[in-house]
């Protein structure tokens, strides 16, 4: 038996919950884990302090499995004291994670990496991955696949040669999840459907406007922020809609380019076309933001408890098997 297939056996249920940015908290990943799935935490843009006290604040809740997550299209600065501070499993995305596996290994944590073709995942089994994420292009967030997940996973899985695949991409129901795991995935990610949870840290107007929702997102460059050139899915909203009535226009020349739509607690303000996603502490107008969405927001109905969420996509997924 691989050893990541003891973390899966460990899990109550095969459905992960996706480390989506500063929306996923501690709060949300202990309490995914500890009702029985795979929690997670962003922190790529955590401080290494912080990152030490949000692994500990998930620790100290659960002795279950989570992991954390590094985008490498930014140097992982927090990397050391995450693992110092007993992260059990790292996950890696946009980027090569060769340069950090030696630290990872040191420090026995498992770790997986996010692929989307059958030569990327060729070569995460030969870095030794534990797993591998097959992300689509239905994903809400940053995408940095090109290639609808349906399309992808069989390719993947076959890639993959046993090492266990877990799917990502525009899933937020147990018809979705189920139709992952016939295909022959080890798991489920779901990031929009866990941010219209109450332990999420989104604005309580963002999880209003994924709830009510019909799934109409788009693939942008719009909200491109610090992170320049990456496609991202949001839901469309009155910045995309005028910036696409002006004809996508490049840096400079966009309409309310500089404009203070959001203030944080900080007293920070946050501009149009910021890739900011609305968190519980901001202040302003939410709706202008950039709302991160998968395609599958048009199935969130409700804003319940992670563990209620949980066994209720457990159940769902049962009946459509």
């Amino acid at each position: 038996m691989r050893i990541f297939d003891t973390v899966l056996d460990a899990l109550k249920y095969p459905i992960w919950q996706a480390p989506t940015s500063s929306l996923a908290g501690p709060e949300l990943a202990a309490a995914v884990s500890k009702a029985g799935g795979m929690g997670s935490m962003a922190l790529t843009w955590t401080t290494a302090e912080l990152s030490v006290e949000q692994i500990l604040q998930v620790r100290s809740q659960t002795s279950n499995p989570f992991l954390v997550n590094f985008a490498l299209a930014f140097p992982p600065l927090a990397l050391d004291h995450a693992l110092d501070a007993g992260a059990p499993i790292i996950s890696f995305s946009w980027g090569d994670p060769e340069p950090y596996l030696k630290r990872v290994r040191s420090a026995g944590a498992m770790f997986g990496i996010q692929v989307t073709t059958r030569e990327g995942a060729k070569r995460a089994i030969d870095q030794g991955a534990g797993f591998l994420i097959c992300q689509g292009v239905e994903a809400g967030g940053h995408v940095q696949s090109t290639t609808s997940l349906y399309e992808s996973l069989p390719r993947i899985i076959e890639s993959a040669n046993g090492v266990p695949v877990i799917a990502s991409g525009g899933i937020a129901d147990g018809a979705a999840i189920a139709k992952v795991l016939r295909m022959g995935a080890k798991g489920a990610i779901l990031g929009t459907r866990f941010l219209a949870t109450k332990e999420s840290r989104a604005h309580d107007e963002y999880k209003r406007m994924l709830v009510e929702s019909t799934g109409d997102t788009a693939l942008t460059v719009c909200f491109d922020g610090d992170w320049p050139y990456s496609a991202h899915r949001v839901l469309r909203n009155s910045t995309l809609d005028s910036w696409e009535s002006f004809g996508c226009p490049a840096h400079g020349s966009r309409p309310g380019e500089g404009d203070e739509v959001v203030v944080t607690a900080n007293g920070e303000p946050i501009l149009r076309y910021d890739s900011a996603a609305p968190r519980k502490d901001h202040q302003g107008n939410i709706e202008s933001m950039c709302l991160y969405s998968g395609t599958g927001s048009g199935a969130i109905k409700d804003v319940p408890g992670a563990a209620e969420l949980l066994e209720r996509l457990w159940q769902e997924c049962l009946i459509s098997e």
